[in-house]
């Protein structure tokens, strides 16, 4: 990318009105276009335009147009595409930061720590998952994704809910001393029992504004409980003994 002239951004200056000419609003501007720019440095505007870019695509949809996001931030199209060349790049830059972002590392070493009994884990982690990734604007995300066919979706299951449905089964088997069948994706499988309960329950509360009469914790440890009182018998069935 030149990042020549992109260090800062050129005031808009009010431009002056000849006889003819269509009205402007306080700033200088027609009604309606972009408001003057105000001069901010590189990666504070590209951080900007990134905030914007989140709530305007969790609102709208992959398919929002560029002019109107643009429009959003206070600055032309041509200048947004100075900080991202092209849509797939500012969508790119969406996915790492707000998907992938949102899931913490430190969860797969909470979730090993077998100092602690599974059910205190996986509450602890199911907790913190709904509340700080499985928000309004992350599922909403992730949804549109998955609807306009975006590698988003897929991308995020693959680096990290893969890994950490099996560290799930890995442990929970530890604990109760089950051998588990090779297959990695019946493990996977056995594991979205609990995984995907909870992220429909987020979905239910946040999209559908159902579930709304139990707390969140209620919720997450009835799933888990369950999950774990029949572990055995499901780990059994699936194995085919």
């Amino acid at each position: 990318m030149n990042n020549k002239g992109c260090q800062e951004e050129s005031v808009q200056t009010k431009p002056k009105m000849t006889e003819g000419s269509s009205k402007t609003n306080g700033a200088g501007n027609k009604p309606g276009s972009p408001q003057g720019a105000v001069r901010m440095p590189f990666n504070e505007r590209r951080a900007q335009i990134l905030d914007v870019a989140t709530e305007f695509f969790a609102e709208n949809g992959l398919a929002g147009q560029t002019r109107q996001l643009a429009k959003k931030c206070g600055i032309s199209q041509r200048l947004l595409y100075r900080f991202f060349p092209t849509k797939e790049d500012l969508l790119k830059e969406v996915y790492n930061r707000e998907i992938l972002g949102a899931f913490k590392a430190v969860w797969f070493v909470e979730l090993q720590d077998r100092s602690q009994p599974m059910a205190v884990r996986l509450d602890a982690f199911y907790r913190d998952y709904l509340q700080s990734t499985l928000t309004r604007k992350w599922l909403r995300l992730f949804l549109y994704a998955s609807l306009a066919e975006a590698n988003m979706a897929p991308d995020y299951i693959a680096a990290i809910v893969m890994q950490l449905l099996e560290t799930v089964m890995r442990e929970v088997a530890h604990e109760r001393g089950v051998e588990l069948p090779e297959d990695p994706a019946l493990l996977r499988e056995m594991a979205w029992t609990l995984h995907g309960a909870i992220s429909h329950y987020a979905i239910r509360r946040h999209i559908y504004q159902s579930s709304l009469s139990l707390s969140e914790d209620q919720v997450v440890t009835m799933h888990v409980r369950v999950f774990l009182a029949g572990f055995e018998d499901m780990v059994e069935v699936c194995s085919g003994r």
